[in-house]
Parts: C-alpha cells; sequence; structure tokens
C-alpha cells in the first residue's frame, strides 16, 4: 500500500470511530459498544494483515536482511502491541456494556503492558543511534 492510502485510511477510519463514539456518548444511537469500535478493529486487521505480508517478505528475500530495514524482531514487536491494543479495546467494550463491575485496573492492564514496552522500545532505539558501532 502506498503511504497515502495508509494515511487515508487511517484518517478514514478514526474519523468514523469518533463519529459513532460522539453519536453513543450523546445517547443519539443505542447501539452495542462493540458495534462501535467496529472501525478501530477493521483498522487493527488492516495493520495486522499489512505487518504480517512485510514480515513475510522480508522472510522470503534476503536482500532486506542487506538493506538495514526495519528488523523482523522489531515487526514482531508491531504484532505484539496490535494484540495488546486490541485485547485492550475488547476488556473495554466487555466493560462498558455488560461488566459494570469489572475494575478499571484490569481494564488498563494490557494498556499498560503496552505503553511500558513502547517506552522501552523507543529509548532502545533512541540510545542505540548515539553508541557507536560495535562491529568493527
Amino acid at each position: 500500500m502506498a503511504v497515502i492510502q495508509r494515511a487515508l485510511f487511517t484518517w478514514f477510519m478514526a474519523l468514523i470511530f469518533l463519529i459513532l463514539l460522539v453519536l453513543k456518548l450523546d445517547d443519539k444511537v443505542d447501539w452495542n459498544w462493540f458495534i462501535i469500535f467496529i472501525p478501530m478493529w477493521l483498522y487493527d486487521i488492516g495493520v495486522v494483515i499489512y505487518v504480517f505480508v512485510t514480515m513475510v517478505r522480508h522472510c522470503k528475500n534476503r536482500a532486506y536482511h542487506d538493506r538495514g530495514l526495519v528488523s523482523i524482531k522489531r515487526r514482531a514487536w508491531y504484532l505484539t502491541s496490535l494484540f495488546m491494543k486490541l485485547i485492550f479495546e475488547i476488556i473495554l467494550c466487555l466493560r462498558f456494556q455488560y461488566v459494570s463491575s469489572l475494575s478499571l485496573f484490569y481494564v488498563m492492564i494490557p494498556l499498560w503492558i503496552l505503553l511500558i514496552g513502547s517506552v522501552v522500545d523507543v529509548g532502545k532505539n533512541v540510545i542505540g543511534q548515539y553508541l557507536p558501532d560495535r562491529s568493527s
């Protein structure tokens, strides 16, 4: 997918999700919370397919290893973070729709794990840029 297509897909899904969210929060519609989150799940499915295809392409073509593109470990982290986001969204919908007695602490655990992992990933990449190359 070209960059402009990915950007338009992202903005379109975010727009639809925010419109549905505003309608639900203003009590204009009486829909299930799982219906409100459908645009986010469609976006997540699109991103998972894109990352998976690039991982397969990375494994099939050895030229990717030499060009210094995103490593397979990094793409695995992308998939892990997407699944943590999906788990968070599902638990959030469950809490809003059915189980209001479910503590918000338990709902937020996947998001906290995702954020801590993101901080570690960004910190590792920032520090890695300024360390001298040890391969020589």
